[in-house]
C-alpha cells in the first residue's frame, strides 16, 4: 500500500485550496461596467471541478436554451419588421437566428467529444470543440461584415421606417435577450473550461450590440436626422471586431495548447508538495476539448525501489487531479535525483528536438515555486 499523502486530505473550500481568485483584483465602478460589456474578463482556469460527463451536460443544456431564447428574441423581431418594414431590424433579425444557429456546431462538438478514445484518436475526439469555436470567428466575422455593408447601404440608399417605437422596441427586446444568453454562455464556458462556448456567448454579445444600434438608428431618424441608422450601424460593426478579436484570440490560443501561466503554477505547487518529491523536471499542460491533461517529470530519490518510485508518482498525480481544475488526466514520470553525479538524460540530450525543458528546482514546498519565487520579488 502506498504511503498516505498528507495534503490528500484537504478540504476543497479551504483558503490553501480556493486560490483561484484571490491573486488579483477586479476593478469596478461604471467605466469598468462598460468594459466588461465589450470586452468581459475572462478567467482560463475555471471555479469548479467537474467530472467531463457533467461538464458535457452542462455545456449542452446552455446551448439548448440558448438556442431556444435566442430563436423566441428572432421571431418576435420578425413580426416587428414585418409590419414596419425596417431594414435595420431585418439585420438585426437575420444576426440573432444566425447566432441561435451558432449553437448547432458547439452541440455537435459536445456530442463528437463524449466519443471513446481511439487507437487513431487516441487522445479522444476533443479538439472537435476547439473546431466547432472556429465555425463561431466565422460566424462573428461574417456578422461584423453584414452589419458594416448593410450600414454603408443605408447611407447610400435611405429608407423610410414606419412605426419607430415599435421598431425601437424590438431593438431593447433583441438586446436583452442577446445579453442574457451571452452572460450564461460566457458564464458556463468559463465554468466547464469551453472556450468555443465562450466564444459563441461573445457572437451573442455582438449581436446585442447590433440591436442597441438599432434602438439609436431609430432615435435618430425620429428627431429628424436620417443617417443616424446608418452611422449606428458602422459604429456597431467596429464593436463586433473588438469582440471578434477576443473571441479568435481565445480560440487559436487554444488550438496552439497556450495555458494561462497560473494553471502551470499551480500545477508546479501541487507537484512539488508532494511528499518524496525532491524536484522537478520539465512540467506540461495543455487543453484537449475543455479538459486539461498534464505530463510532469519529478525527481525522486534514486535508490528507491520502482514500486516505491511508483507510488510518489501516483500520489503526484492524484494531488493534481484534485487541486487542477478540469484536470481529466495526468502522466507523471519519475526521474532518478542523480546524487551520484550521474545524469539520467544524458545518452538522449541529443533527441531533444527543441522542446522547452528546464532544469529541475528543489522541492521543498511551496516557497521554492515559480509562483511563489515572483510573489517574494
Amino acid at each position: 500500500m502506498p504511503a498516505e499523502n498528507p495534503h490528500d486530505d484537504h478540504e476543497h473550500g479551504s483558503p490553501e485550496h480556493d486560490h483561484r481568485h484571490n491573486d488579483h483584483e477586479h476593478p469596478t465602478g461604471f467605466v469598468a461596467a462598460l468594459r466588461d460589456l465589450a470586452r468581459p474578463h475572462s478567467h482560463d482556469a475555471a471555479v469548479s471541478i467537474d467530472s467531463a460527463l457533467e461538464s458535457d451536460a452542462r455545456g449542452v443544456r446552455a446551448l439548448k436554451l440558448s438556442l431556444v431564447a435566442l430563436g423566441a428574441t428572432a421571431a418576435i423581431q420578425l413580426v416587428v419588421v414585418i409590419a414596419t418594414g425596417s431594414v435595420a431590424l431585418l439585420s438585426d433579425t437575420l444576426h440573432n437566428f444566425a447566432d441561435a444557429f451558432t449553437s448547432v456546431p458547439i452541440w455537435m462538438a459536445f456530442i463528437v467529444g463524449r466519443r471513446v478514445a481511439s487507437r487513431r484518436f487516441s487522445y479522444g475526439y476533443g479538439r472537435a470543440e476547439d473546431l466547432a469555436g472556429l465555425v463561431v470567428l466565422v460566424f462573428i466575422a461574417g456578422s461584423a461584415a453584414f452589419a458594416a455593408y448593410e450600414a454603408i447601404d443605408r447611407l447610400l440608399h435611405p429608407a423610410q421606417v414606419r412605426f419607430l417605437w415599435a421598431v425601437a422596441a424590438a431593438g431593447v427586446v433583441g438586446f436583452v435577450g442577446n445579453e442574457l444568453v451571452a452572460r450564461y454562455r460566457m458564464k458556463v464556458g468559463r465554468q466547464i473550461g469551453s472556450a468555443a462556448l465562450v466564444a459563441d456567448g461573445m457572437h451573442a454579445r455582438a449581436d446585442g450590440f447590433t440591436s442597441l444600434g438599432v434602438v439609436a438608428g431609430a432615435v435618430g431618424v425620429a428627431a429628424g436626422f436620417p443617417a443616424a441608422d446608418p452611422i449606428a450601424g458602422l459604429v456597431i460593426a467596429a464593436m463586433i471586431v473588438l469582440v471578434l478579436g477576443d473571441a479568435a484570440r481565445s480560440v487559436l490560443m487554444r488550438m496552439m495548447d497556450a495555458v494561462e501561466p497560473a494553471i502551470l503554477d499551480e500545477t508546479e505547487v501541487a507537484l512539488a508538495g508532494t511528499e518524496g518529491v525532491e524536484g522537478l523536471g520539465a512540467v506540461r499542460i495543455r487543453w484537449i476539448g475543455h479538459r486539461l491533461h498534464a505530463e510532469a517529470e519529478v525527481v525522486v530519490d534514486q535508490s528507491l525501489s520502482v514500486a516505491a518510485a511508483h507510488d510518489i508518482a501516483e500520489r503526484a498525480r492524484h494531488r493534481l487531479l484534485h487541486e487542477v481544475p478540469h484536470l481529466a488526466s495526468a502522466i507523471i514520470h519519475a526521474d532518478p535525483c542523480g546524487h551520484d553525479g550521474r545524469d539520467p538524460h544524458a545518452d538522449l540530450a541529443h533527441h531533444a528536438g527543441g522542446l522547452a525543458t528546464r532544469p529541475a528546482y528543489p522541492a521543498t514546498g511551496r516557497e521554492t515555486s515559480p509562483s511563489a519565487a515572483r510573489a517574494s520579488r
